[in-house]
């Protein structure tokens, strides 16, 4: 499983296209993703304080476009990058992803395991 971070209103944007491309897409050319123990080191590196954000649980299998696991800021941990549009009948589900009082994320419950 791989999992995204973004906002709701982009989430809701592509159930009406059939495809999920975030707003940095043509700049980047790929979707950032993580593994679960990945998701809270980004959370608090990029959204810190935001709020409106969901999780998105993608099932990898159901990805035909490149993705492929890289650090591309010189690191050693690898990240997933998906190198094409997300289609969202790989999305199995959106979490809600609220930011806790202080600005900082906790898993939430579902992804708990």
């Amino acid at each position: 499983m791989l999992y995204h971070i973004t906002s709701a209103v982009e989430w809701n944007d592509a159930q009406a296209t059939g495809e999920y491309k975030p707003l940095n897409f043509a700049r980047d050319r790929f979707i950032h993703c993580s593994y679960s123990h990945q998701l809270l080191t980004v959370a608090h590196r990029f959204y810190r304080g935001q709020s409106g954000l969901v999780i998105l649980a993608i099932e990898s299998f159901k990805i035909s476009s490149s993705l492929i696991e890289e650090n591309l800021e010189g690191g050693t941990e690898l990240y997933p990058h998906l190198y094409g549009v997300l289609p969202i009948e790989a999305v199995k589900k959106a979490i809600a992803f609220p930011c806790n009082t202080d600005g900082s994320f906790s898993l939430p419950e579902e992804l708990n395991v």
